[in-house]
């Protein structure tokens, strides 16, 4: 069902290999990656020290846009469980400021979406 969820706006785990070609040379010294989630040809990254958002632009997708949040930014952060009938889960995460979500995400019905409120749980809290 990959390709079937990124169809729908549904996030699937990154390879590591997928992670490291995209982001490998923006980490800095003593940062890791913790988790990556994948969505068509876009990326979400959660790492040691920040949240970084990969989000391939065009049709050939050779512009790429980097979007990095360290997670001291992140005033609040929401996550909608899917229901018996609702196939996604959502993920919405608010900076300092902000009236809107600047990130608003849907995650299949699998434990992903659980792996993500720990990691920013236990970076933002």
């Amino acid at each position: 069902m990959g390709l079937f969820d990124g169809l729908m706006g549904n996030a699937t785990d990154a390879t590591s290999n997928d992670i490291e070609k995209a982001i490998g040379h923006l980490l800095t010294d003593g940062e890791t990656i913790e988790a990556g989630f994948k969505l068509i040809r876009d990326l979400m990254v959660f790492t040691n020290k920040r949240l970084i958002m990969v989000d391939k632009q065009g049709v050939t997708g050779k512009k790429t846009d980097f979007h990095s949040v360290p997670y001291r930014s992140i005033s609040h952060f929401s996550v909608e469980t899917a229901g018996t009938f609702d196939l996604d889960a959502e993920l919405k995460i608010w900076i300092s400021s902000a009236q809107a979500p600047l990130f608003d995400l849907q995650f299949r019905k699998d434990d992903s979406i659980a792996k993500i409120q720990r990691l920013l749980a236990a970076h933002c809290l």
